[in-house]
């Protein structure tokens, strides 16, 4: 930031080797944590991560059949599973589109007083324990082990119970996702702010996000999210395929899927409201021809033909706010809250 509060550059950290060792000893120090407590008999708060749904499990499979890839789901589900599909990809052109659709079938982390596990890191307990500045759950797992450890003021309550710390898990669940959103939404508006004087110009970045709306673009130098409108995507119509993650022309089969590398234009800066409007510059790749596997299944969204030349409909100048929707080798899951 300058002086005057407004956006100097925008920079994306690199993630270096340092930061996955710095994680790994976080994760200890979590699960001793809550080793400690369970060993104490005392009430914590854990981090818990379910399974993913059934109904994301058929999504994921059906979505791999499209690319020839087995996920025969027998018995229970194990992250090994999901760890046995990145490994067949790594290394491949597909390899991106793959974690992050794996990704996006987990469940979501949050905090409860009652252990299930945490799926994504395949750990039996686990419990947040090195940010008590930050996390109001590592500032009661803080307080539980000076009680446990009798290591003077500033110990848990003898009132805090399992359905005390139910509830404070709840809301604290509950305020993590609207910092969560905050935050998001700060960054947004400050990017669209700096991004505001070069309409016109182009950026690479990757498709993150297919609807029937459009593609959502995350630009790779700043890491801006924008809107490219199914209406201005070309001259014929585009189908919403759900199950590959694309859309797909009808009379060409040029494909924009899930995890591809574009070129864009930005038309439109909204700084208030934090959104990006961008233009397609790339061709979209030839889908495959052919019949459609079994149990696959397409959308259509409403189809609307681009003409080019003619200014965008109304609804269009406004740019739409992005939704945002790595894989751990413990897991598939990514806390997003391991940041040092």
């Amino acid at each position: 930031m300058k002086p005057d509060g407004t956006v100097d550059r925008v920079v994306v950290p690199e993630r270096l080797d340092a930061h996955k060792l710095i994680e790994e000893f976080m994760i200890l120090a979590n699960v001793a944590a809550a080793e400690m407590l369970e060993k104490k008999a005392l009430p914590l708060i854990y981090r818990v991560h379910d399974e993913p749904a059934l109904e994301k499990v058929h999504a994921l499979q059906e979505f791999l059949k499209t690319l020839d890839l087995p996920f025969a789901k027998s018995g229970a589900l194990r992250p090994s599973l999901f760890n046995r599909v990145l490994m067949q990809v790594k290394g491949h052109d597909s390899e991106l589109l793959v974690n992050e659709v794996v990704l996006r079938s987990q469940a979501q982390a949050e905090y409860a007083a009652e252990n299930y596990g945490h799926f994504g890191l395949n750990l039996r307990r686990y419990a947040h324990f090195t940010s008590p500045i930050r996390r109001y759950a590592d500032l009661i797992v803080h307080r539980a082990l000076i009680r446990g450890l009798g290591l003077g003021e500033g110990a848990l309550p003898e009132s805090e119970t399992p359905e005390s710390l139910s509830e404070i898990a709840a809301q604290i669940s509950v305020a993590e996702r609207r910092a969560m959103k905050a935050e998001r939404e700060t960054a947004d508006r400050l990017i669209a702010h700096f991004l505001a004087d070069r309409i016109g110009a182009s950026f690479q970045g990757r498709i993150s996000g297919v609807t029937r709306a459009g593609l959502f673009v995350k630009l790779t130098d700043t890491g801006a999210d924008g809107l490219i409108p199914i209406r201005t995507l070309g001259t014929e119509y585009f189908n919403y395929d759900e199950t590959r993650h694309a859309l797909v022309g009808t009379r060409s089969g040029a494909m924009h899927r899930l995890g591809d590398v574009v070129d864009v234009r930005l038309v439109e800066a909204a700084p208030v409201a934090g959104a990006l409007r961008f233009e397609l510059l790339s061709e979209g790749r030839v889908a495959p021809r052919g019949r459609r596997r079994e149990g696959t299944r397409e959308v259509s969204a409403t189809p609307v033909r681009a003409h080019p030349g003619r200014s965008p409909r109304k609804n269009d100048r406004q740019p739409a706010k992005a939704k945002r929707g790595k894989s751990s080798k413990r897991g598939p899951s990514r806390d997003r809250s391991w940041k040092p």
